[in-house]
């Protein structure tokens, strides 16, 4: 039982440990199994671990897409992790990352709605490859169509608009 202990006081990782750690890499690889080739064309990737990624499909049997992803998780230990869990955290709609950006441009909408041009400058000081003639232009149409209770199709072409800035102020794009 000492020597338990004094393994702990070392900083060295038991086998458990490392069988978690391992396993984690294998689900992070399992979900980028999931993710669009546009998105993995984005990640910090190494050739081997793309071509992988993108042989996953072809595997249909049990055993061998369970054997495949052991050997993503291999590929994944020489992987920059928090880069990766970073971008695809901020893309993956479950998550509270994406949620919280979500959110954000919900309440930027809103604001640039209610206020108009003080929340324009605010905007565009902010991200400031938003073009105020476009940002004005889709705020006047999506009041007009909230003064004649229209459908908000101008509210969501100024939320789109507002994401894709803000996805290319985030490198996402």
């Amino acid at each position: 039982m000492s020597d338990f202990s004094a393994a702990d006081d070392t900083g060295e990782k038991s086998k458990t440990q490392v069988k978690r750690e391992l396993q984690a890499l294998q689900d992070l690889g399992e979900r980028l199994t999931t993710l669009k080739p546009e998105t993995i064309d984005r990640l910090p990737l190494s050739d081997a671990l793309r071509k992988a990624l993108a042989d996953a499909p072809k595997h249909k049997a049990h055993i061998a897409r369970k054997r495949h992803i052991q050997y993503i998780g291999k590929l994944m230990r020489g992987q920059d992790i928090e880069a990766i869990v970073a971008l695809v955290d901020q893309l993956d709609a479950s998550t509270r990352q994406y949620n919280e950006r979500f959110h954000a441009l919900e309440r930027w909408r809103d604001r640039l709605l209610a206020d108009g041009d003080s929340a324009v400058d605010a905007f565009v000081s902010d991200y400031p490859d938003g073009d105020r003639q476009h940002l004005r232009g889709l705020i006047r149409q999506a009041q007009h169509e909230a003064a004649r209770n229209q459908p908000p199709a101008a509210a969501r072409k100024l939320f789109k608009y507002i994401r894709d800035l803000d996805e290319t102020k985030r490198g996402l794009r």
